[in-house]
């Protein structure tokens, strides 16, 4: 195959007509053409490296891999680095190899790491646990290519045995560990790092970044479906873009739709930052860090390539994976495979009284006046500690009840591997709604269900609806009506499903509209505008400040229980 393009060469900060003859996957040669008006006139596309998003979870797109690459490809993605922790938090090792098993059946470039953290902290249920010893079987499989976050900063900066263990694991085999402390500054931040940690996705400000950046570690910028931190770090980029990298960690399959990481590359170049220091950072960098197995456009290279109208927009009018057209101006060839749906899930349907909290179990000896109460923040996965008078919030039974005109709803997480826990529960601000209830099986890291509604009713019938398909999301307005109940089923280990992206993405955006429809309180400050994936953080205790496991209100901050709220 020979392709006529401008070929794109990054490291060389180089742009020049050429003609590149593609053999057996693999780029045969690069023959660099005359610059002639005929030639101008005829070559008006450009050829240049895959974009790879440098840090993401394929289950929060709610696809399994392949159809993950499926619309991936369509964005010119040509690779992920992937941490596979959610599914290893439900299914353990068996849950890793699901993923690297279903991702190998299609032309896409799927570098998975080992989880680091599973459980993500013994204050919660999980559906397994990883040990040092599968983390060394893990580091010594040549495509297992990195120690995925290690979320458990606290005993990283204490030096716990075990988990420098795992870090040990993945230097013997000369993998680098990816790091998770959002909002870790100065000298912590330093032995963080000294602990053997390389990178950090979790950086909200530009100054904790540049903090972490002074200490050796590399940044990715994350613009996920909830998490966006693109704003606040992209003007690091200039100057540190041999050390930066981009990614989403998260990514429902609605906005998979729109785009990837060329939506990144877009946005940085629109604000004059330099090409070829974005394209390092979209395209070469993480190949670097994590000794990937992705060509770079020389002779000899994987043919791994997207060719692109033009260097301000990114249009991208064709994918090649090892040689091979896996997409052309929107649609993909990749074509759909067999998966088999693996899930762990034993939970028996929820009754109203089930939800019920006295308010004399949280404040003792009854002379509290207010209780902590989480606020959701739009665009964050950190949360604020909010207090609230328990008065507003008590009824005449003595019942911890939502407070609409207030925007305090009552939030719950129900284990979902053992049928008679007992619920947790606590409030939060910010949801919005006022009618109804949303729940979601897809609540990191160990994905039990979590939920927010009015009253103890809707969220019954919304947890029960996720119930009743052994995992997914749901919202119901409180009403019988079956159009006033919906839920996306999730058979893959209750977080992902096995249809095609752009129905699970149909279905996904349909639930979403429905579910905002109930959050019209205007009490609220800010809308979320993407309230199931900020619900599904709502459990991960690994961020600040408040936040909700199966087993009680939980302080991040002091990383611990936040008394008379523990089950």
């Amino acid at each position: 195959m020979i392709i006529r393009t401008n070929l794109v060469n990054i490291a060389e900060k180089s742009i020049f007509p050429a003609q590149l003859t593609i053999k057996e996957g693999k780029i045969h040669s690069v023959k660099k053409l005359e610059k002639t008006k005929d030639s101008n006139n005829e070559i008006k596309n450009y050829a240049l490296c895959g974009f790879i998003d440098s840090h993401i979870h394929i289950e929060s797109s709610m696809l399994v891999p392949s159809k993950f690459a499926k619309m991936a490809v369509v964005h010119g993605t040509v690779a992920t680095v992937s941490d596979p922790h959610e599914i290893a938090n439900v299914m353990g090792m068996e849950g890793v190899e699901f993923m690297v098993n279903d991702g190998n059946k299609v032309p896409f470039n799927f570098f998975f790491g080992a989880p680091s953290c599973v459980p993500a902290t013994i204050f919660e249920t999980a559906g397994a646990t990883i040990s040092v010893e599968d983390i060394e079987k893990l580091m010594s499989q040549p495509h297992i290519k990195y120690l995925s976050e290690m979320m458990n900063y606290p005993a990283a900066l204490a030096r716990d045995p075990e988990v420098m263990a795992k870090i040990a694991a993945a230097q013997k085999y000369g993998k680098p560990t990816d790091g998770h402390a959002p909002g870790l500054r100065g000298e912590e931040a330093k032995k963080y790092i000294e602990a053997g940690i390389s990178t950090d996705h979790e950086c909200f400000t530009a100054e904790e970044a540049l903090d972490k950046l002074k200490h050796g570690m590399k940044i990715i910028i994350r613009e996920g479906s909830a998490a966006k931190n693109f704003d606040a770090l992209i003007d690091l980029l200039p100057e540190y873009y041999e050390n930066m990298m981009f990614c989403s960690d998260d990514k429902h399959p609605d906005d998979l739709i729109e785009g990837h990481i060329n939506l990144l590359v877009r946005r940085a170049i629109k604000l004059g930052i330099d090409k070829f220091k974005v394209l390092q950072a979209a395209c070469i960098n993480p190949i670097e860090h994590y000794n990937l197995e992705v060509g770079q456009l020389r002779e000899g290279d994987k043919a791994d390539f997207i060719i692109v109208k033009d260097l301000e927009n990114f249009e991208i009018l064709e994918t090649y994976i090892n040689g091979e057209k896996v997409a052309e101006n929107g649609k993909s060839f990749i074509k759909d495979v067999e998966t088999k749906a693996i899930n762990q899930f034993d939970v028996k349907p929820k009754k109203a009284s089930d939800f019920e909290i006295k308010r004399s179990k949280v404040v003792g000896n009854d002379t509290a006046t207010k209780i902590p109460v989480i606020e959701a923040l739009d665009g964050q996965l950190i949360t604020n500690p909010v207090f609230v008078e328990i008065d507003d919030l008590t009824d005449t039974n003595r019942n911890l009840i939502s407070n609409i005109e207030k925007d305090i709803l009552k939030m719950a997480v129900v284990n979902r591997y053992t049928s008679d826990a007992p619920i947790a529960i606590s409030f939060i601000k910010n949801f919005g709604l006022e009618r109804g209830a949303i729940a979601s099986c897809v609540a990191h890291d160990s994905h039990n269900i979590v939920a927010v509604g009015v009253t103890d009713e809707d969220l019954m019938k919304a947890v029960n609806l996720v119930i009743r398909e052994k995992g997914g999301v749901s919202a119901t307005s409180g009403k019988e009506d079956e159009n006033e109940n919906q839920v996306l089923p999730l058979p893959v280990a209750g977080i992902m499903s096995l249809e095609n992206g752009e129905l699970v993405g149909k279905k996904y955006a349909q639930i979403d509209t429905f579910a905002k429809t109930l959050m019209t309180n205007p009490k609220t400050t800010k809308k979320l505008h993407a309230p199931f994936m900020t619900l599904s953080f709502m459990a991960l205790l690994v961020i600040p400040s408040l936040k909700l496991s199966d087993k009680g209100l939980f302080d991040g901050g002091k990383f611990e229980f936040v008394k008379g709220w523990e089950v």
